[in-house]
């Protein structure tokens, strides 16, 4: 079962960073977008260029795309990348605390998903860097909570079928201030730094839903025989329940502004 507070430090997990590949369609395929109305906010300022650190299959660069922004993608897996160049962007591939930019510097730099698995004393200072005077860094993520009834469920089968595992994935506290934006101010090198929440929901039919767990980097590392049984169960449990379940997301972004 999940836990809340301050998250896992996951950088140094490199086995799990690079195992999207093997699922790199299905993460495109199933795992949700981001609320529109961040994004909006991010474009207030009209960059004209974004830097999307560890940009994975670039959900998140292509719904910057959208609102011409000219986007361009670091990313530590090939395959992952290879969705992304697909897709329409411009991709690097990297780790981001080792990839050079030769000179380059960017109106605003995002890491949706992705930011928990850089160095942070790495990864401040160089994505600081990368801003240009007044320029913005944008951290998010997409942090889901099942109701009580459907968590019990679940919880129950992960516990039985592969504990450990979370049920919810690995969770961020929506409700207080997580480490990465004190990283952020510990640094000293930003003007401000912001905790921004958008709040909504999403139903899932049960096939749906078992797609998207099978993207989670601590349910791709399982063996093929334990990660099958677990979601057969899912998939089982959530039918009996009705067919499907209601997600509750938050997404959480930490919004730091470069000094002008």
């Amino acid at each position: 079962m999940a836990t809340t507070g301050q998250p896992e430090r996951m950088h140094d997990q490199r086995h799990r960073a690079e195992s999207f590949g093997a699922v790199a369609a299905a993460y495109d395929r199933y795992r949700p977008a981001y609320p529109e109305a961040l994004f909006d906010e991010l474009v207030a300022a009209r960059p004209a260029t974004a830097l999307d650190i560890g940009c994975g299959t670039g959900k998140a660069g292509r719904q910057l795309a959208a609102r011409g922004v000219r986007v361009l993608g670091v990313e530590i897996d090939e395959d992952m990348a290879d969705v992304a160049r697909r897709s329409g962007l411009d991709v690097e591939v990297g780790s981001f605390e080792s990839w050079d930019p030769f000179g380059r510097t960017f109106d605003l730099a995002i890491s949706g998903q992705a930011w928990h698995w850089i160095d942070p004393a790495l990864g401040v200072p160089k994505a600081a860097s990368l801003l240009r005077p007044g320029g913005t860094l944008a951290l998010f993520w997409n942090i889901v909570r099942l109701g009580d009834d459907m968590r019990a469920r679940l919880t129950s089968v992960y516990e039985r079928l592969a504990p450990g595992v979370a049920a919810e994935g690995r969770q961020l506290d929506p409700s207080g201030d997580i480490a990465f934006a004190d990283d952020l101010r510990a640094a000293g090198l930003f003007a401000s730094v912001e905790l921004r929440r958008y709040p909504w929901e999403r139903a899932y039919a049960a096939d749906e839903y078992v797609h998207l767990i099978q993207t989670y980097s601590d349910h791709v590392i399982l063996p093929a025989a334990q990660r099958a049984a677990l979601v057969t169960a899912v998939g089982a449990t959530i039918e009996a329940a009705g067919g499907h379940l209601v997600a509750r997301y938050v997404t959480l972004a930490v919004v730091a502004t470069a000094p002008q």
